[in-house]
């Protein structure tokens, strides 16, 4: 018989009395490890989904373009373009340190690019209005707009209504945008 030794008749005397008497509060500490780990991986599929969804939102913020340049396909994060100039039958769209050229025409462009934050300033030019830093009037009717980077583009009478779509909210500019 295995015994313990511990000495008085109320204490265990035995392995085997020694492992029921530690199993109970085993199985209770181990039974609050499982449910503790339960509720840390519940915790964890949680922070996982919402961590999915902010992905799937910033990819959809962040959408890329597909460009055919010199007999290869490159992506571009639409976000990174500043501006979109017409060339003759194709446009140049400019991001701060390159330029691809695309064949294609401004207004086909300008039809798909409307939806994600590009506005029409002139007949051959397009700004991303997230780069858009200053805009002011001219004397000729026209408007100034300069984007990051210090580019200044003229906004032509004819779209000078588009400049509303740069922001959603105007203060205190009822003289700037006169009817």
């Amino acid at each position: 018989m295995n015994t313990l030794g511990l000495g008085t008749a109320g204490e265990v005397s035995s392995l085997e009395c020694a492992s029921d008497a530690l199993v109970g509060p085993v199985a209770q500490h181990s039974n609050a490890a499982l449910v503790m780990a339960r509720d840390m991986g519940e915790q964890t599929a949680n922070s996982t989904k919402s961590v999915l969804r902010l992905r799937t939102a910033a990819k959809a913020q962040a959408l890329r373009v597909a460009i055919k340049v010199r007999g290869k396909i490159l992506f571009i994060n639409l976000g990174d373009v500043v501006a979109v100039h017409a060339k003759g039958k194709c446009v140049s769209l400019r991001q701060n340190a390159s330029s691809y050229l695309l064949r294609e025409s401004i207004s086909v462009v300008a039809e798909r690019l409307e939806a994600h934050g590009f506005i029409r300033i002139h007949r051959s030019v397009l700004v991303n209005a997230t780069f858009v830093e200053e805009i002011w009037p001219l004397s000729t009717g026209e408007y100034c707009l300069r984007v990051e980077g210090g580019k200044e583009y003229t906004v032509t009478r004819t779209y000078k209504k588009n400049l509303q779509a740069l922001a959603e909210f105007w203060i205190g500019t009822g003289a700037l945008f006169p009817g």
